[in-house]
């Protein structure tokens, strides 16, 4: 909170309000009066009314109203002062894998829950970043455009779950396709897609070749990462006998998501762990800054009526006073 006076020159005026301060209460000290009562020296002795002692006063009265009446005039203000930030900004769309070997346990619960909770932690550190989300398995689809809503984001992302099986396969194309198309009204500075994922293309109807051109012809830079551990992984199978894990080679297309992140001018990560996961998401974070200008405003409420209406209040009762009780003989 912040205080001013928005025309502090009317306080030039107290001079001449401290004058005819002195200039009334001197006229009631010497009085004009010049009406004769019968034995007025003995009515003298009876000492000042109460409404005497209220009739000098009224100088004071007055003055204080017109004190008023210029502190009015100068106009106080109370200020609440307001952050603006304004970003050139960086808009950014994630594209998750979510197919079935995105169960893989070899990261703790599974890859997709870890990328999922990795991601939310990306989202949570970029408030004025614009960012959505895409997920693909053997189709693409939309789960958020790009937002400012990072809580409606937030929950569209802990909503993601496996695909269906009548989804499986890999549509690695679509997805950075569907990605990239929803960068390509932007007007941001920076256009970015991460895309996260543990396979290989093997579905849909474009290409990652495409795909990748299509993002470096918008000014989209990709950010690959490939998602799971060396070697073999265990797997969850669904038996009749319960759940159990078999072991399964990694099928990630590496040389794929290098090409594709240096075809856009981006990088390519790979994380075999979840740590590596949330090191690869912070250094996106690095290399991906916001220019961020911060200036403050402050919001001003007029506070003049809180002199203006007392001495409004002031000037009534005088003037009542005067007019009626303290009338005076000219």
């Amino acid at each position: 909170m912040s205080s001013r006076f928005a025309f502090p020159w009317a306080f030039a005026l107290l001079p001449v309000v401290a004058w005819a301060a002195w200039a009334m209460l001197r006229r009631l000290k010497v009085g004009n009066a010049h009406l004769v009562l019968p034995q007025g020296a003995r009515r003298a002795r009876l000492g000042a009314s109460s409404w005497s002692r209220l009739e000098r006063a009224l100088p004071g009265m007055r003055a204080a109203a017109l004190v008023l009446v210029v502190v009015a005039l100068a106009r106080p203000q109370s200020g609440m002062s307001e952050q603006v930030i304004s970003t050139q900004g960086v808009d950014i769309v994630v594209a998750l894998d979510h197919s079935g070997s995105m169960r893989a346990a070899d990261f703790q619960p599974n890859r997709l829950e870890a990328a999922k909770a990795t991601v939310a932690d990306f989202i949570a550190g970029r408030p004025q970043d614009r960012i959505g989300l895409v997920t693909f398995a053997g189709l693409a689809a939309t789960r958020c455009p790009l937002t400012l809503d990072h809580a409606m984001l937030a929950d569209f992302l802990q909503q993601v779950d496996f695909a269906p099986d009548d989804e499986s396969g890999t549509a690695l194309g679509m997805g950075l396709a569907s990605a990239t198309n929803r960068l390509r009204a932007s007007t941001a500075k920076s256009k970015v897609v991460v895309l996260v994922t543990d396979g290989r293309n093997n579905q849909g109807q474009i290409g990652p070749d495409a795909a990748a051109e299509a993002a470096r012809a918008l000014g989209v830079r990709v950010y690959s990462i490939g998602v799971g551990s060396e070697g073999l992984a265990p797997i969850p199978l669904d038996t009749a006998f319960g759940q159990r894990y078999v072991m399964q080679e990694l099928d990630l297309d590496e040389e794929l998501l290098v090409r594709i992140a240096d075809r856009s001018g981006g990088q390519y990560f790979r994380a075999t762990d979840p740590e590596g996961l949330a090191g690869i998401f912070e250094t996106i974070d690095r290399l991906e800054k916001s220019e961020i200008e911060s200036r403050e405003r402050v919001l001003y409420t007029e506070l003049f009526r809180f002199a203006l209406l007392p001495a409004l209040g002031l000037l009534l009762l005088e003037g009542a006073l005067v007019t009626t009780r303290l009338r005076r003989v000219p």
